[in-house]
């Protein structure tokens, strides 16, 4: 979307360019000021029509970053992204949630995450949940505001309740490692327990913390996915008889073709796309760091959400699987894509 000095406003994608357009011209009451801004200066279109919509996400992604619209902000904005910092050296574990990746000696980093309000929120509701929400008061051993509330257990008064207190911590550290699903079992036994007494509004209030929580895990998959360095072969059908076939690496596109099926056999097109995937994945060069950089998060979300969908038909390819000597094992793998295409 452009303006009418030429300026690049706002870069979208849509699978219905005429119905995604339509939003922004109907029902003008209910839009937010950022969309009757952009709509009043907006006076003309640019459109770049993809071949499948894996490259138009892609596209979308390496435009914003490109040419860095002034209506794209959540995806150019540094402070859209994330760290969960749990300093651990400290008699009481402190929760920190920063925009900045320091390091920080015997603390536990999680991120980054697009979105600083949904581990605002992630966090909050545990310290709800098991009454943790301790305001500190600034007087030693006295009790804060939210003691007399009832959502502080007493960490601000020290003994056990400190110990309590690093305990929840110590299960929120495990359950983002995914090596203790205590935090959100015991979650869910509070929502059903509250749902057979009747007080549905604490169920609800317990439902939308686990929610909240599960996405803050789902989040820390993308990274962990995206730091192994697989290699994926993506294949599309277009039509009846051509395919599109993506060679995906960490966070890029190393390579992709569209194949005409019926000028192919399947023994042919296998044999094509082996070549690709090993000249491709065999060459790829990897980085020092291991580290997902906020950089990658975008595409890292992206090609894991895709890879997860229901349409996408994927195989990772095993570093040993390149070696000619296994070729067999990499062409019964692409067979398996192909036929379920």
């Amino acid at each position: 979307m452009k303006d009418s000095q030429g300026h690049i406003l706002y870069v979208g994608k849509a699978k219905s360019l005429k119905k995604r357009v339509q939003t922004y011209f109907q029902n003008t009451k209910t839009h937010s000021p950022k969309i009757k801004k952009l709509v009043a200066h907006l006076k003309d279109f640019d459109t770049i029509q993809t071949d499948t919509e894996f490259d138009a996400f892609m596209l979308e992604c390496h435009l914003i970053k490109e040419i860095k619209p002034h209506y794209n902000r959540m995806m150019k904005s540094p402070q859209s992204f994330a760290y969960l910092v749990i300093d651990s050296h400290k008699k009481v574990r402190k929760i920190e949630v920063s925009n900045q990746l320091t390091d920080i000696d015997n603390s536990f980093i999680f991120g980054p995450f697009t979105s600083r309000s949904l581990v605002e929120r992630a966090i909050n509701g545990i310290k709800d949940c098991f009454k943790i929400n301790c305001a500190f008061s600034t007087f030693k051993n006295s009790a804060c505001l939210n003691y007399s509330l009832g959502t502080c257990n007493g960490v601000c008064l020290g003994g056990k309740a400190v110990e309590e207190y690093n305990a929840i911590i110590n299960r929120l550290i495990g359950f983002l490692n995914r090596t203790d699903m205590s935090l959100i079992e015991e979650m869910q036994q509070m929502m059903h327990q509250a749902s057979e007494e009747f007080n549905f509004e604490a169920a609800t209030k317990y439902r939308d913390w686990i929610d909240t929580v599960s996405l803050l895990l789902k989040k820390e998959k993308v990274i962990e996915f995206t730091e192994k360095n697989h290699n994926i072969i993506i294949v599309e059908r277009l039509d009846d008889t051509s395919i599109k076939m993506f060679l995906v690496k960490r966070t890029q596109v190393l390579f992709s073709e569209i194949y005409q099926m019926n000028n192919k056999s399947i023994d042919q097109l296998i044999e094509a796309i082996k070549l690709n995937a090993q000249a491709y994945f065999l060459n790829y060069e990897l980085k020092e760091s291991y580290d997902v950089s906020r950089d990658e998060i975008d595409e890292a979300q992206i090609i894991y959400s895709y890879l997860n969908s229901p349409n996408c038909h994927s195989v990772i390819i095993k570093d040993q699987w390149l070696k000619p000597k296994n070729s067999s094992t990499l062409n019964k793998e692409l067979l398996k894509i192909i036929l379920a295409l």
